[in-house]
């Protein structure tokens, strides 16, 4: 395989994992990673570094999109942010200590639980629920367009969805992902907002969570261009595609579609590990 054709498949992998990324608003780097390393036999300090460029591309095509349209809640995101940036910063430190197999399984396992979050029901938004104090403070509250016309939701369990959006920061620092599973939970189940809110909000959050770590990775000297310009090559047109589409999308055929891919994925990262591939 020459670098044209090595290239080009990049692409076109990278291009679905935006497109289904910005649609789900799990983030294409979790795809990305065992794409790259289980596909294309990348040491994976390597594709965690072109998918943190690859999900600041992500976030930044998406996010434009979605807060345009009206469902982002940017005072919430950037809240929520300053747990996931000071998670991101220990996960990148901690990745630079552990070993490539022991990343491998954590990422398997992450992937696994994101398929399982991708597949279930999510739980509709309960507007009986008591104004969470927090909430009502920092002024989180707020309102999206539906077919009817704007409809007002609250913000409930903000100290439980802060510490859940840290963990999710550490796991974006330490594998190179977007942790739009664990925001998105956090969102939609912990803190009850509607569905659309919480996969445009992850998306906008996850940029800045991966440019923390990013920094990191850039100074390591993780960052390969010829590996991180294909796929953000692939990723920005396929993530504006998934932003475009989410708007008027029935997403959960999608999302049943996109938890066996990360089934498939993770188990052959198993795999691959076991064997001796990384």
């Amino acid at each position: 395989m020459n670098i044209l054709e090595f290239s080009l498949l990049i692409f076109i992998g990278s291009f679905l994992a935006g497109f289904l990324g910005a649609l789900t608003g799990l983030g294409g780097g979790v795809v990305i990673v065992p794409l790259l390393t289980s596909v294309f036999g990348i040491d994976i300090r390597y594709a965690i570094g072109a998918s943190l460029v690859s999900v600041i591309a992500t976030s930044c095509t998406a996010a434009s999109t979605y807060i345009k349209k009206g469902y982002t809640n940017l005072r919430l995101g950037m809240f929520l942010e300053v747990a996931t940036i000071g998670g991101a910063l220990i996960g990148a430190l901690i990745a630079s200590f552990i070993s490539m197999k022991a990343l491998t399984v954590v990422l398997a396992i992450v992937l696994l639980y994101s398929a399982y979050l991708s597949g279930r029901p999510k739980s509709k938004h309960d507007e009986n629920n008591s104004p969470d104090p927090l909430a009502i403070n920092l002024k989180l509250n707020s309102t999206y367009p539906t077919s009817n016309g704007l409809m007002s939701y609250q913000v409930n369990c903000v100290p439980i969805g802060f510490c859940i959006m840290f963990v999710a920061g550490v796991l974006s620092g330490l594998l190179g992902i977007g942790s739009g599973a664990f925001k998105v939970l956090a969102m939609d189940q912990a803190m009850g907002l509607p569905f659309k809110v919480s996969t445009s909000t992850s998306n906008f959050m996850i940029g800045v969570t991966a440019a923390a770590s990013a920094s990191l990775y850039l100074a390591w000297g993780y960052i390969e261009p010829a590996v991180t310009m294909p796929v953000m090559l692939g990723v920005l047109p396929g993530a504006l595609l998934g932003a475009k589409t989410l708007v008027g999308a029935n997403t959960q055929t999608l999302r049943i579609v996109f938890s066996l891919v990360l089934v498939v994925m993770a188990l052959k990262m198993v795999y691959n590990s076991l064997a001796g591939g990384f």
